[in-house]
């Protein structure tokens, strides 16, 4: 059979069989091994064949008398003569209209706007990412910028499923760099020569000079609050040193104050013996000595942020011939000149072609010529090297080197990169022609990122090296710009100090990530609060999946409290991916998981108070979705399906499941002996079940909560979290000891107040105000004011209600020591 009428079987040699036995027999035989109950309408074959038999198959061929019974039914309502429907035929089916489909899109300071995110080939994403400049300790300025880049690669690669590769680069020859390279050798070469405390104060005072006329020539506000800062640091060093110099002090004394100035001075002298001997310096081995340690270091502090390294990592020193034939094809191409052994990049050039456009992210900063010197490095801005440039704003590809600089060999001499060219060198040679996403801190923009595009596009010849340029917010410490310049800034080792891996990442997810985001005490107790708000939803939902239970009763009947809370998981859910396609806006994302904790929280606190357990399923559900949110975001490491893991970094056991029962056995037996002990009122063993939850437990990481006819929850949580809480708990404990005296303190001076007034006979109560009344009656009730004026009626009614109420009183104190006889006597 077939709906479409055709022959389903071959029923050819069916149709030679005359005799209906013969034929009922041969037909049950051949529809046993097949199917004939497919379709709504009989097929040429089934109408022959039904034709030939003249009766119903007997009942011992069960196939042929089914077959037999579905083709009568079938011809019944085919039949015009059929009060039922003519044809038995499916409904026509209409497809839901929909909703629309949020998709992602990023903002992209090419354009000032949010775009939709279309990567160029397929589902892969290529990234480069500018990196640390390696001369100092990473701060949190560096921070702000990977950890933001790592949320929004782990979002596209493990949210949106893209195939990232990503690719940043180390810079490690660079102005800075060469110059504290060495300053710290020239520095490190007078301390080996260990010069006496009278050479010492002689060369601090020659370095003061040059130090105190920058001073006074500063007129940015920050650094010359900067230098006031280190002058004053000198000035309280150099004058002990002096007075002990002119006492002719002992040695012992002299030196110590020596080498107290030396510290103090170290970056004024440094900066004074780089001045008269930094173009001695020519070995190269010396100016990779600083890079490589602060790159170290730099790592490692990404490690301990939990920032995934990148897919490749370049550095400048590596790509030096890259970077030569890089430059060779952009003067070829005609927008780079030579100039005294450098070349520089033509900007006006570049420009006039009608195919390309310099300054394409901030092109109102093109003539600041201060971001433009500060572009080009503290040692490449000097007079004459500026009028080697056809324009003030052309820039330095490749810079002939000087005394004191590190150098290698080029058609043009010996020379260095350019700062602006090693990204676009590096990042062409790993990526190509034109990358998806290029990202880095937002001051970067002009002129290091337009100079990027615009020799990269020099290079290539085309107008899309970048696809979408992203750019992390500033970060400021406490309200104050941060700046390594101007030594204002908290190192990521000193913020680790403060706070956890965990903590930094969670404040960076509540913030946009290209907004200026606030690193201080305050930001961080919210983030401090929230956490441990996630961390006690964890730990509550983990109890509730210990709760005993076969395979069949984790399912269990949703009451209008299980619906309202799974539609706010999906509404949430939902929110959640809205805000991530919206610009990879984590500050909303987090905000609907707080919301979705907060009624999951309602939820289980009135579950418990009608004593019922909370669907295990549904919380469940809740808390892994919570868990892979937060794994996504880099803010949980492990392989835990719900929650923070349990006992510090470095832990490679399931710390939980290995302890948990044993736990679950003490906390059930505590239960007993405690409702043994209040049976029994023994109270001793009550205080020693509480000594275990409040004292002993919480020094391995254990939390007991008892609840009133509930089983005792138990959690574990962070050893240092507990005994922060039990100290917290102690203070307030002795806080609350001290209100209390406090409070009992002022009730017995009120009391003793209150004793010593009822004492006071009332013929006596006014008699010592003489400041106030001249004369009284005989009962000692004034009569006078001060000056002598009779006391008028509205004074003497106030002052008869006083000596009244004194009379009331005293008696009650009288009463109270058992004179009443001789009150009454009198």
């Amino acid at each position: 059979m077939s709906t479409s009428g055709e022959q389903a079987f071959e029923y050819g040699f069916l149709l030679q069989i005359k005799e209906d036995a013969a034929l009922a027999v041969a037909l049950n035989d051949y529809l046993t091994t097949r199917s004939y109950l497919a379709g709504f309408s009989p097929s040429q074959a089934d109408q022959k064949a039904f034709k030939r038999l003249h009766r119903p198959p007997d009942p011992q061929h069960v196939h042929a008398l089914r077959w037999y019974r579905h083709i009568t039914s079938l011809q019944q309502d085919l039949s015009p003569d059929s009060s039922r429907k003519g044809k038995r035929v499916q409904p026509q089916w209409s497809p839901p209209s929909g909703t629309d489909v949020p998709q992602l899109r990023l903002y992209n300071s090419l354009t000032r706007a949010k775009e939709l995110f279309v990567p160029q080939n397929g589902n892969k994403v290529t990234w480069y990412s500018c990196g640390p400049t390696v001369y100092d300790a990473s701060h949190m300025g560096h921070a702000r910028s990977y950890i933001s880049f790592d949320i929004l690669r782990r979002v596209l690669k493990d949210y949106f499923k893209y195939d990232v590769y990503y690719c940043m680069n180390i810079t490690d020859i660079d102005d800075k760099i060469i110059k504290r390279a060495r300053q710290n050798y020239l520095m490190e070469q007078y301390k080996e020569k260990q010069p006496q405390a009278a050479q010492i104060l002689k060369d601090v005072l020659t370095a003061r000079g040059p130090f105190q006329a920058r001073l006074a020539t500063t007129t940015d506000a920050d650094k010359k609050q900067m230098l006031e800062r280190l002058d004053a640091s000198i000035t309280g060093a150099l004058k002990p040193l002096q007075a002990a110099l002119e006492s002719k002090a002992a040695d012992d004394v002299v030196q110590p104050l020596a080498q107290a100035l030396l510290a103090n001075s170290k970056d004024m002298l440094s900066d004074w013996l780089d001045s008269q001997f930094g173009s001695e310096v020519t070995d190269n081995s010396i100016f990779a000595i600083l890079p490589n340690f602060w790159e170290g270091e730099y790592h490692k502090d990404m490690n301990a942020l939990n920032v995934l390294p990148p897919d490749v990592l370049t550095r400048v020193s590596e790509y030096v011939p890259e970077i030569v034939e890089f430059v060779k094809k952009i003067v070829s191409n005609g927008y780079g000149y030579e100039s005294n052994s450098s070349v520089y990049f033509n900007t006006a050039k570049f420009d006039a072609s009608p195919q390309h456009s310099y300054a394409k992210l901030v092109p109102e900063a093109v003539g600041d010529q201060k971001a433009l010197q500060e572009g080009e490095g503290d040692l490449s801005i000097s007079a004459d090297q500026l009028i080697e440039k056809r324009s003030p704003n052309d820039f330095a590809l490749w810079k002939a080197s000087k005394p004191g600089e590190p150098s290698w060999d080029s058609p043009w001499g010996k020379g260095r990169p350019g700062w602006h060219i090693e990204c676009s060198a590096m990042a062409g040679s790993m990526l190509g022609e034109s990358m998806d996403i290029h990202g880095g801190g937002f001051d970067l923009r002009f002129p290091h990122h337009d100079n990027e595009l615009a020799q990269s596009e020099a290079f290539f010849e085309n107008d899309h090296w970048v696809r979408y340029f992203l750019h992390t917010g500033h970060l400021t410490i406490a309200g104050c710009k941060m700046s390594k310049s101007l030594k204002n800034f908290i190192t990521i080792k000193e913020a680790l100090a403060k706070n956890t891996a965990r903590q930094l990442r969670l404040a960076f997810l509540m913030h946009s990530w290209k907004d200026t985001l606030d690193y201080s005490p305050n930001t961080m107790e919210l983030v401090v609060q929230f956490e441990k708000f996630l961390n006690e939803f964890f730990l509550n939902v983990k109890d509730i999946m210990r709760a005993p239970t076969d395979i069949t009763g984790q399912f269990e009947k949703w009451d209008e409290a299980e619906v309202a809370l799974n539609k706010s998981f999906f509404d949430r859910k939902s929110a959640v991916h809205e805000a991530l396609c919206d610009n990879i806006d984590t500050r909303t994302a987090m905000e609907e998981m707080r919301q979705l904790v907060s009624h999951s929280n309602s939820y289980i606190a009135s579950k418990k108070s009608a004593k019922l357990g909370p669907n295990r399923m549904l919380m469940e559900s809740i808390a892994i979705y919570l868990t892979q949110m937060l794994k996504t975001f880099g803010a949980i490491e492990g392989s835990e399906p719900i929650g923070f893991p349990v006992g510090g970094e470095g832990q490679n056991v399931d710390l939980e499941s290995t302890v948990m029962p044993y736990l679950s056995v003490l906390s059930k037996f505590r239960e007993q002996v405690r409702t043994i002990a209040r049976e029994q009122k023994v109270m001793e063993l009550l205080q020693l079940c509480d000594d275990v939850r409040d004292v002993t437990l919480p020094e391995l990481g254990v939390r007991l909560e008892d609840h009133e006819g509930l089983p005792t929850v138990v959690k574990l949580v962070d050893k240092e979290i507990l005994l922060k809480e039990r100290e917290e708990k102690v203070k307030l404990e002795e806080e609350k000891q001290k209100k209390k005296e406090e409070a009992a303190r002022k009730k017995e001076e009120l009391e003793m107040a209150k004793l010593a007034k009822m004492k006071i006979p009332p013929f006596e109560m006014f008699l010592a105000e003489t400041d106030k009344y001249s004369k009284f009656d005989k009962t000692g009730f004034p009569t006078h004011d001060a000056e002598g004026k009779e006391l008028s009626k509205g004074q003497e009614k106030k002052l008869r209600k006083l000596f009244e109420n004194q009379e009331k009183i005293h008696k009650e104190y009288l009463l109270s020591k058992g004179v009443q006889s001789v009150v009454e006597k009198k």
